[in-house]
């Protein structure tokens, strides 16, 4: 689906991405984990080039996402960014509907089919009985769902989310992942995650890229990345993963900081 190649990316000479090699499959849930300013959120940002890299390459498909229009590559790839404020009193609905506008001409509004995409779109994330409600009128994770919405309006192939759950609290988390792992599950999205949050992203996850020091640390299967040595290296916290078998699935058990006070 997508290849990185020799990614490099700096700030004012400030290395943030250097050589970062990894591929994004069809139809996984791909976590993007590291500590505050790994480089994380700038990596999601090239991968939709709202960022250039100066060396390497991102490719869709074999093709340099470089060499592609913006209206094309929105065609394919749709972002949740970390903040959902909306300053402006937009309906519900007139927000979803903008997940169209890569797929407008000029000079002409929606058309039937488009309006039933954003009708489907809104079902999906379960906001249709919001559908006229002003967007900055509700709860942060009712604006969560929204702006996936709108993302889901693109039909994308890519789903890219930058700290989907940061600000939202834990039963939205829980919410607004869950509706993620049912996209991907049922539909074959692909999903990038970028998060710092170790316990929930192992929950959702299918593989993890692991960032520091500006490299691809490590990437696999949780269990293969969130190693008690990698935890303690790139977290500096002492952690396990173990197998819950009343859960069924794999959770983090933090110990304790490995910071010297």
């Amino acid at each position: 689906m997508m290849e990185i190649k020799d990614l490099r990316f700096s700030y004012r000479e400030k290395p943030v991405l250097d050589d970062v090699d990894l591929e994004i499959r069809p139809g996984e849930i791909l976590g993007i984990l590291g500590p505050n300013g790994c480089g994380k959120t700038t990596l999601l940002k090239l991968l939709n080039r709202n960022l250039h890299p100066q060396g390497g390459k991102v490719l869709m498909k074999g093709t340099d996402i470089e060499e592609m229009s913006k209206k094309h590559i929105a065609r394919h790839i749709a972002v949740v960014p970390q903040s959902n404020e909306i300053r402006f009193s937009f309906s519900v609905r007139d927000i979803v509907t903008m997940g169209r506008m890569p797929f407008l001409d000029s000079f002409r509004g929606e058309s039937s089919d488009d309006l039933r995409i954003v009708e489907e779109a809104m079902e999906k994330t379960s906001v249709s009985e919001f559908a006229d409600r002003p967007i900055n009128t509700m709860s942060g994770g009712e604006r969560q769902r929204v702006i996936i919405a709108r993302a889901l309006a693109q039909r994308p192939e890519i789903l890219l989310l930058d700290e989907p759950t940061l600000h939202l609290d834990i039963d939205h988390q829980f919410e607004v992942l869950d509706l993620v792992k049912r996209l991907s599950d049922l539909e074959g999205l692909t999903v990038v995650i970028v998060s710092h949050d170790l316990p929930m992203v192992v929950k959702y996850c299918d593989r993890m890229v692991l960032i520091h020091d500006h490299k691809v640390f490590a990437m696999g299967t949780p269990q293969e990345v969130l190693t008690k040595e990698n935890m303690r290296t790139v977290f500096n916290i002492d952690a396990v993963l173990e197998y819950d078998g009343t859960l069924k699935e794999f959770i983090v058990k933090i110990i304790g900081s490995c910071r010297k006070v």
